[in-house]
């Protein structure tokens, strides 16, 4: 899953976040078979690190979201997106995360399985009446829902969901029985693993799981974190809340594009993709142009972001001081300096010639705030 994205400058991430977590996140990545990946210490991890090894190649064409959230694990990936979570912070607390809940899972064994064609109440009411060890894990999609617990409890719920009308219901190949309460145990070591973090309120709004609202107070998130282990996952909730918020372009980060099949389930008249893969940078930046053009001023012209132009961001906060070296119309090659911010260097990840400087000389800037835009064809 992480062949892709090898040659590009942003696996430097995982280099970092295997440091970080004592891991060879590299080997899970590129060599582990699909047993070594779905044991939950390891699917965890990796799906974390790889969905912001694309978050941080989709920041360096210039592109940044407006509103974020993320599916279970996910909901870290989108905290730190944002801000809350920094990135050592975010893989020390999902690496800690992946080994307590694999532990939970050990202690109590569990499975799910996805209930399709039956609404959310009728799913809840099957669960209850299989009078067993079974409760709805994830709220997904408008006739998809994930039920969760003991072996034969979800086989009990199961049965009564397609009396109900369900059309189909597919056991799920996971470790555990995640969001339900056989995760408890869990949830005293995630615990400890977030008090040794530092929260901080979201750059932007973050739907939350457990509820479906947008948090944007740093105290909230720790006993949200805490809760959504044992608690259903209300993605549709989530999904439409963020719509209702004005969202209408839905972009899936990381490996595959499930959560992109479902916001188009969810929200049939968003636009939704998935960026998986370096090819879908540019499809990404085609989808942006074309719904609604992002321009910046320079020099009085609107200039759009399209398929042959790319955007140079900061790699730091700190004061701008271009080289005197590059003008627009020079050429640029990947890895030329084209100015300071601080101590940093503002290298470009791109080739091609300069269309113009987007941040002043001596203007104090941001991290991933453009600097230079280029046309690259």
């Amino acid at each position: 899953m992480g062949a892709p994205w090898r040659a590009h400058e942003s696996w430097e991430l995982v280099e970092e976040a295997s440091d970080i977590a004592g891991r060879d996140i590299a080997h899970l990545l590129l060599e582990a078979d699909q047993d070594e990946l779905t044991q939950t210490r390891n699917s965890q991890l990796v799906t974390f690190v790889l969905s912001l090894v694309v978050l941080d190649a989709v920041e360096r064409l210039g592109v940044a979201p407006s509103m974020a959230a993320g599916h279970s694990l996910g909901e870290y990936t989108a905290l730190t997106a944002t801000g809350a979570l920094d990135f050592a912070d975010g893989v020390r607390i999902v690496t800690a995360r992946g080994e307590a809940m694999q532990q939970a899972a050990e202690d109590s064994p569990g499975t799910m399985a996805a209930v399709l064609g039956l609404d959310d109440d009728d799913c809840d009411a099957a669960c209850r009446r299989a009078d067993g060890e079974v409760w709805v894990a994830n709220f997904n999609a408008p006739g998809q829902v994930v039920i969760a617990g003991s072996k034969d409890g979800v086989a009990a719920a199961g049965a009564v969901a397609k009396e109900m009308g369900a059309k189909k219901v597919m056991p799920l190949p996971v470790g555990g029985a995640f969001h339900t309460p056989f995760m408890a145990s869990a949830r005293d070591e995630l615990r400890k693993a977030i008090a040794q973090a530092t929260l901080r309120a979201p750059d932007i709004p973050v739907a939350a799981n457990i509820d479906a609202r947008v948090h944007t107070d740093a105290e909230d998130w720790a006993s949200i974190l805490s809760a959504q282990l044992v608690s259903p996952v209300r993605w549709r909730q989530s999904v439409l809340r963020l719509s209702d918020d004005g969202c209408t372009t839905f972009v899936e980060l990381g490996a595959g594009n499930v959560l992109t099949g479902m916001a188009k389930r969810i929200v049939p008249d968003a636009r939704a993709l998935a960026v998986n893969v370096p090819d879908d940078l540019d499809k990404l930046l085609e989808v942006l142009a074309g719904e609604s053009p992002h321009a910046r001023a320079l020099d009085g012209e609107q200039v759009h972001l399209y398929m042959t132009e790319r955007i140079v961001i900061s790699p730091a906060a700190g004061v701008f001081v271009p080289d005197g070296g590059h003008r627009e119309g020079d050429r640029v090659e990947v890895g030329d300096v084209l100015g300071h911010v601080g101590d940093d260097e503002v290298r470009s990840a791109f080739a091609g010639t300069v269309g113009g400087f987007v941040a002043l000389d001596g203007e104090r800037v941001t991290a991933s705030q453009p600097i230079v835009w280029l046309r690259t064809a």
